[in-house]
């Protein structure tokens, strides 16, 4: 198939191409280089882009629901209100990504890598991020509804204002994580490393924090104010409010 007088084939040279807004839905682009190409607002539903060269592309506001993304690089790529609902992206590096107000609802992004990546405002809802790396991560106000974040590294990232209700944390690294009047109503925090986290202001009914990790822990105005601790692993130097149980 050609396009624009590009030819679209796996492996295929498309770097800096311009094909915004075009259709490319169900294409085979299986280890192609699109690095820097204009694929804005272009329809890539269900196609294959697995370990393709997405560097620096402008995917904005481009439909790639059901696409393959698995090991592809999308470093520095603009995604900003990209649609990826029910897209696989495992293993994929996404590291300095922008993906503020994107829909990535059910999305499969286990071991991607999005360390400072602009989540701001993002749909995560009910996505699959087992062991993802989100080093520094802008997550402010991201919605994370029954998004499973089992063993993700999410060390220094930003959640403030976090929708992470019924979210699965367990065992995962929210050491030094900004969670000011986030949402983790019902979320699974056992054995979650909260090590110098701020949690001012969160919201924490019914979340589970066995053996979690509280460790110079900032948990004040939490809501609601009286919270059972006591099954913590580590409340050292953690500030805590009046009516919390040890």
């Amino acid at each position: 198939m050609d396009v624009n007088g590009r030819r679209i084939e796996p492996g295929a040279n498309l770097s800096e191409a311009d094909l915004s807004g075009v259709n490319l839905s169900g294409a085979d682009l299986h280890g192609a280089n699109l690095s820097k190409a204009d694929l804005s607002e272009a329809d890539l539903s269900g196609a294959n882009l697995s370990a393709a060269d997405l560097s620096g592309a402008n995917l904005s506001e481009a439909d790639l629901s059901g696409v393959n993304l698995s090991e592809a690089n999308l470093r520095a790529a603009n995604l900003t209100e990209t649609v990826l609902r029910d897209a696989s992206l495992r293993e994929a590096d996404l590291t300095m990504a922008y993906l503020s107000n994107a829909y990535l609802s059910n999305a499969y992004l286990s071991a991607a890598d999005l360390s400072g990546a602009n989540l701001q405002e993002a749909d995560l809802s009910r996505a699959n991020l087992q062991e993802a790396i989100l080093l520094g991560a802008d997550l402010r106000a991201a919605n994370l509804h029954a998004a499973d974040l089992r063993r993700a590294h999410l060390r220094g990232a930003n959640l403030r204002r976090a929708h992470l209700s019924e979210a699965d944390l367990s065992e995962a690294d929210l050491s030094h994580a900004d969670l000011r009047h986030a949402d983790l109503s019902e979320a699974d925090l056992i054995r979650a490393d909260l090590t110098g986290a701020i949690l001012r202001a969160a919201t924490l009914s019914y979340a589970d924090l066995t053996g979690a990790i509280l460790r110079a822990a900032d948990l004040t105005e939490i809501q609601p104010p009286r919270i059972d601790l006591s099954h913590a692993a580590d409340l050292t130097d953690a500030i805590l409010p009046d009516t919390s149980t040890r």
